[in-house]
């Protein structure tokens, strides 16, 4: 299995296994355009913590599934939670989909974040197990990349839907995307089998060649396991786990937190740091609703701009040290924002700012979000590696929640300045934490 070379088995493990990546980008983007349809049809009153609370909340819901699910997986197995989360995504997706109440969108928001925390675990563990070594990294790369696609199509429908329908409802129909997205990703793992390294890891090989050979086809024979020297995280203590793997978790989870900010804190709000950053061009005279359409066909702009920022890590992953692309690509974020920043107060035409923009989404997605993603599963081994995976989500989602609900809280008390200076600060800081931690925790 490790030498075998890549083929159609091995890229539709891949293809399945990045729906998770997918609907979790994508769905981050949806709520970033949902919320100012709210504010112009269904809630104009909407405060700037309920804007935050909004964005913030499936972040939560990320954070708490991650723990759970990668926790459970390591106990009971992938495939039962490798099928369930969709299944989660699906159900409240198509709910929210029929709402006005924000009360009751806050709580399905929740359980689709839900879902999509327990993928950011699963997924990753299903694609470095199966790929062959050679390509291990780069695919788990790839499956990252694909985040940035799923950003891209929610915003490319979202906005056809919006030039169709407006703020219909306060645009929450927009969520059968999401809906029909998880239905694609559920009826794809039907016919998925469990983790053969799981059930290595419980002695049962026989059922592990029954599930490769499902998975990979009947001529892969799966290594011989090697054996391990330390406790299982699941048969230790949550405490005690942290208390051995310390700099592990420092090192694969706070810049993952920092990554956060910009990739959901900002990315959930693009659109309306696209009005207030003054990259929307339209004259004063448009409709509230033509401001926000041109902010949505921006922000999928700058989602391609993401794919292309991924295309150049994953290029990059065989040659560079991932740390060394971690801590460049966020001090390179930092200069782009730093240049944003600057067209910004002092007013140089719009191209240079979204020249900015772009630099900053470009190196942000090409070092820390790619790479914050990959070092788990080279971090930890695979009796931990649903723990490891999990907590080290959990902290990275962490820092999205709080980005997420300030940022319209920051535009509040000191508008698109205050966003930019903070946001600098977070990447300089993701920087300095991965360089002084790297020696501690090699992965």
């Amino acid at each position: 299995m490790a030498t075998m070379p890549m083929g159609w088995p091995q890229i539709r493990i891949v293809l399945i296994a990045s729906l998770g990546q997918f609907i979790g980008q994508g769905l981050a983007t949806l709520v970033g355009i949902v919320i100012p349809l709210m504010r112009l049809a269904a809630h104009p009153g909407l405060s700037a913590g309920l804007q935050g609370l909004l964005g913030c909340v499936s972040l939560i819901g990320i954070m708490v599934g991650t723990v759970v699910f990668g926790r459970l997986s390591d106990r009971y197995g992938y495939l039962l939670f490798f099928r369930l989360c969709p299944l989660i995504i699906a159900g409240a997706s198509l709910a929210a989909a029929f709402t006005n109440s924000v009360p009751l969108l806050l709580a399905l928001l929740f359980l689709m974040g839900f879902g999509v925390g327990g993928e950011y675990s699963l997924d990753p563990d299903y694609i470095s197990e199966l790929m062959p070594e050679k390509w291990r990294v780069y695919m788990v790369g790839v499956a990252k990349a694909l985040a940035s696609a799923g950003s891209a199509v929610v915003a490319a429908v979202c906005y056809f839907l919006i030039i169709r329908r407006g703020a219909e409802g306060g645009g929450t129909y927009l969520f059968l995307v999401i809906t029909a997205i998880a239905a694609i990703m559920l009826v794809s793992r039907i016919g998925f089998a469990q983790s053969p390294q799981w059930l290595l890891s419980r002695g049962e090989k026989a059922k592990a060649e029954t599930a490769v050979k499902k998975l990979l086809g009947p001529d892969v024979v799966i290594p011989v396991p090697q054996k391990v020297s330390h406790t299982p995280a699941n048969q230790q203590s949550m405490g005690g786990f942290i208390k051995d793997n310390f700099a592990k978790i420092i090192l694969t989870g706070i810049p993952w937190a920092c990554e956060g900010l910009g990739v959901y804190g900002i990315g959930i709000f693009l659109p309306v740091l696209i009005m207030s950053f003054r990259l929307d061009t339209l004259p004063a005279t448009a409709t509230p609703i033509g401001h926000i359409t041109h902010s949505v066909g921006l922000t999928f702009i700058l989602c391609v701009v993401m794919m292309v920022g991924f295309t150049c890590g994953i290029l990059m992953l065989r040659r560079f040290n991932h740390l060394k692309m971690q801590s460049v690509g966020f001090l390179a974020s930092a200069a782009g924002l730093g240049l944003l920043l600057a067209a910004y107060l002092c007013h140089w035409p719009a191209w240079i700012a979204i020249s900015g923009f772009a630099i900053f989404e470009i190196f942000l997605n090409a070092g820390p979000h790619l790479i914050t993603f990959i070092l788990p599963s080279r971090v930890y081994p695979v009796a931990d590696r649903g723990t490891g995976s999990g907590i080290a989500a959990s902290l990275g989602k962490s820092g999205a929640v709080i980005g997420a609900f300030i940022i319209p809280v920051l535009l509040k008390w000191g508008g698109a300045t205050l966003v930019l200076i903070v946001s600098i600060a977070v990447m300089v800081a993701g920087a300095l934490i991965t360089i002084a931690m790297r020696r501690a925790a090699r992965p």
